[in-house]
C-alpha cells in the first residue's frame, strides 16, 4: 500500500494500525541541479560525470559513505552524507512524502518513507584532483594506539612530517580572506592572539545540537599540540575566551554547553582548535586523540613545557605512513 502522508489518516483506517514515523532529510530552497564543485587546480568538476571505483568506507551508523574514482580522468574522492531531519521542515514532510508500508504487527508498523527531492537532500564532499594519501585517508583500516615519547617525535613523527608534503594552502586561503570569508564567524585579527572562527564542514549549519566550528589561528610557526610552551598560553586563553564570546553572541550557546578541544595528532599541521555543542558526539572527541582547552591551559600553567616532554598517546590507521616508522625493529617494542 503507498500513500501520501497528508493522507495518513485514511491509510491507517485502511490497514486498521496507528501510523509510524519515518527518516526524513535536509531542506534545501532549490529544486536540484547538475553539481558542479570547484576542483583543487582551479577546474570545475562536474559530480554528475563521477565514475565509482571503489567504496573506501561505508558507516552505516553515521550514514556516510566514502568513494574512490574519476571526473574527467582525474582522480577523485567523494564523501556522501545523508543530512540531518530538521524541525522546520516536518509539517512539510509529512504532508509531501510518499508512504509505503513494509510491516505492521499490532500497534507497530513500519514504513518506507520517501520524501520529495528538496527533503531529500545528500551533503556531497569531493576532492578533485586526489592523491594516494587522500585515498588512504578515507579507506577502511584497522586502527592501533601509539605511545610517543618526547624523543620518539624529535627522531621519528617530526622528520616523517618535515618529509612530507602536506599542502596547507587551504588553510592560508581562509586566513588571508582569499576563501570561504563570507563563512567567518568571529575573527581577532592580531597576528600573534589572533585567530579566524568559521564552520567545521562536518556542519551543516541548520541546527545547533551538532554545531561544529574551528578556530584556527593567525601565526604559523604551531604545527601541533607539541609545539605549545606556556608563551603560548595568552593565546590560548584568547581563544577560549572569545571562542566562547562569540559561540553565545551568535548562537546564543553558553561556555558551559561547548566543548573546546585539541586533536593530537591533528589532521592538518596548523595549530587550530575544534569547538562543538556538547550534546554533539562528534567524531574524534575520544580521549585516544581529544585534549580539552582547559586541560591543555592548566598542563602550561603547572608545567612550561609540558607538551615537549610527555608521552602522548594516538591512534593511527593501518597505512598511515608514520605507522611504518614506528614499526621499524629499533621502534618495535613500542607497538
Amino acid at each position: 500500500m503507498t500513500c501520501t502522508i497528508s493522507s495518513m489518516a485514511d491509510c491507517a483506517k485502511q490497514s486498521e494500525v496507528d501510523t509510524g514515523d519515518g527518516n526524513g532529510t535536509d531542506v534545501a530552497k532549490h529544486p536540484a541541479k547538475k553539481q558542479k564543485i570547484e576542483a583543487g587546480d582551479g577546474d570545475v568538476c562536474e559530480v554528475s560525470g563521477f565514475e565509482v571505483k571503489k567504496v573506501l568506507r561505508d558507516c552505516a551508523r553515521e550514514k556516510t559513505m566514502f568513494l574512490q574514482g574519476k571526473i574527467a580522468e582525474k582522480e577523485a574522492v567523494v564523501i556522501l552524507e545523508k543530512t540531518p531531519i530538521h524541525v522546520d521542515t516536518l509539517n512539510e514532510l509529512f504532508r509531501e512524502s510518499q508512504l509505503t508500508m513494509e510491516s505492521n504487527n499490532d500497534i507497530y508498523t513500519t514504513y518506507c518513507l520517501q520524501p520529495p527531492a528538496h527533503l531529500n537532500v545528500i551533503k556531497t564532499t569531493v576532492v578533485c584532483p586526489a592523491t594516494e594519501k587522500h585515498v588512504r585517508k578515507y579507506q577502511e583500516q584497522e586502527t592501533v594506539l601509539v605511545e610517543e615519547t618526547a624523543e620518539d617525535y624529535r627522531t621519528i613523527t617530526l622528520p616523517f612530517l618535515e618529509s612530507q608534503s602536506f599542502s596547507l594552502q587551504w588553510v592560508y586561503n581562509i586566513l588571508e580572506k582569499k576563501a570561504e570569508v563570507e563563512q567567518v564567524v568571529y575573527e581577532d585579527p592580531d597576528p600573534k592572539l589572533g585567530f579566524i572562527l568559521l564552520p567545521d564542514f562536518k556542519w551543516d549549519q541548520k541546527q545547533l545540537d551538532d554545531l561544529y566550528l574551528i578556530a584556527i589561528v593567525h601565526r604559523r610557526d604551531i604545527k601541533s599540540l607539541r609545539d605549545l610552551t606556556s608563551d603560548h598560553l595568552p593565546l590560548l586563553r584568547n581563544i577560549q575566551k572569545k571562542g566562547k564570546d562569540a559561540v553565545r553572541e551568535r548562537y546564543g550557546i553558553k561556555g558551559d554547553k561547548l566543548r573546546m578541544y585539541v586533536h593530537y595528532q591533528p589532521s592538518y599541521y596548523h595549530f587550530h582548535i575544534h569547538l562543538n555543542a556538547l550534546k554533539y558526539n562528534a567524531p574524534g572527541t575520544g580521549v585516544d586523540r581529544a585534549h580539552l582547552l582547559s586541560n591543555v591551559i592548566q598542563n602550561l600553567e603547572c608545567d612550561p613545557q609540558y607538551y615537549k616532554t610527555r608521552t602522548l598517546t594516538f591512534p593511527l590507521r593501518e597505512l598511515d605512513g608514520l605507522l611504518s616508522h614506528f614499526r621499524e625493529p629499533k621502534d618495535s617494542a613500542k607497538l
